[in-house]
């Protein structure tokens, strides 16, 4: 293994084992969900076994609006976990993201931590993943198809981390000319492309202009789940660093943001960043958010109770939507934004 190769497997197992413990949680900032309340219908007649939730992703119908978000790959360990990670997904029948896909271009030592994905997960959709730092220095698309292809990808996701990239001793802050290139990756390849960010949130500003570029999809991954800022912090151990820890727009705040461009643009709005339980879910979906999506509470679960009680885990968390969608009087996700969730200061 060539020495990049070898610091960027490395810096990949150290991102593990930080995001196994709650270390890099936030520390005073929040998703915002704390902030809203559902509205408690008393005259439900709602038939609470008779709620679906199966939907449209990209082309793909899915038992959940909610898919296991891109996490790692590129290290020995992360084949094992991508390996579960994929079981899980495809005996629930929702989608899965791989993480960066930056190493498997560097050589091809680790390629089978990407792959084992599409391999144990053949009928939902994957996500492919690669960084904006990487796709600005991209001269062709060639490297792009490369990715795709590695995991028979359905969706191309696009992560944009300025602030990881800020603070990582290894990063590479530099991304001039990004809008460009995102558009004539757009143009150029065949399956739909998400932009995602890492835990500082999307704003309604931005979203608009990667919707203008072309992008079918918009994961606002905002503050108050896991704090990139605090994993590359604790790498570096540069405590001056510490005041970026909460840096970000918290989740609600940008689901309900960009949320307001579905008047103009058709486009799919994944919710994620500090989802951990059902009533997260529900509060995305209420807001605006078409999908919802998990990282780190997933591969914690995983290490602790296995495929089976991380399958067990996302199935409850829709128990719970559907008793939200009961004292609501919410037949569809669709019913649950109509003014079911209400805002904590309207209670007074």
């Amino acid at each position: 293994m060539n020495s990049v190769n070898s610091k960027t497997s490395l810096r990949k197992k150290e991102q593990i084992e930080l995001c196994l413990t709650d270390n890099v949680a936030f520390k005073d900032k929040t998703t915002g969900f704390e902030n809203y309340e559902f509205k408690h219908y008393a005259i439900t007649e709602v038939e609470i076994d008779r709620i679906k939730f199966e939907t449209n992703f990209f082309g793909k119908k899915i038992s959940y609006p909610f898919f296991i978000s891109c996490m790692t790959g590129g290290t020995g360990e992360a084949e094992g976990i991508n390996s579960q990670l994929a079981i899980i997904a495809e005996n629930l029948n929702i989608p899965i993201g791989v993480g960066s896909q930056r190493q498997a271009l560097e050589n091809k030592d680790f390629v089978e931590s990407f792959w084992i994905v599409r391999k144990n997960a053949p009928h939902v959709p994957v996500l492919s993943n690669i960084g904006a730092a990487e796709i600005v220095k991209f001269k062709n698309i060639d490297p792009v198809l490369k990715i795709i292809d590695m995991v028979s990808a359905d969706v191309l996701v696009i992560h944009v981390n300025p602030l990881q990239e800020l603070l990582q001793e290894e990063g590479e802050p530099d991304f001039k000319g990004l809008l460009k290139k995102i558009k004539y990756i757009s143009k150029r390849i065949a399956v739909p492309v998400i932009v995602k960010e890492v835990g500082s949130g999307i704003s309604k500003e931005a979203a608009e202009k990667l919707l203008d570029a072309g992008v079918k999809g918009i994961d606002v991954a905002g503050a108050g789940g896991t704090s990139w800022a605090g994993v590359e912090i604790l790498r570096s151990k540069k405590s001056n660093r510490k005041k970026f820890w909460d840096w970000g727009l918290p989740t609600s705040y940008c689901i309900k943001d960009v949320s307001k461009l579905k008047k103009d643009y058709k486009f799919t709005l994944i919710g994620s960043g500090g989802i951990n339980n059902g009533m997260d879910i529900a509060k995305a979906l209420a807001l605006g958010a078409d999908v919802a999506a998990s990282a780190r509470i997933i591969l914690q679960h995983l290490e602790k109770y296995g495929v089976d009680g991380t399958s067990k885990l996302i199935n409850a968390m829709f128990d719970e939507v559907k008793e939200v969608m009961f004292l609501t009087g919410s037949v569809t996700i669709k019913d649950l934004r109509k003014g079911k969730l209400i805002k904590k200061a309207e209670l007074t």
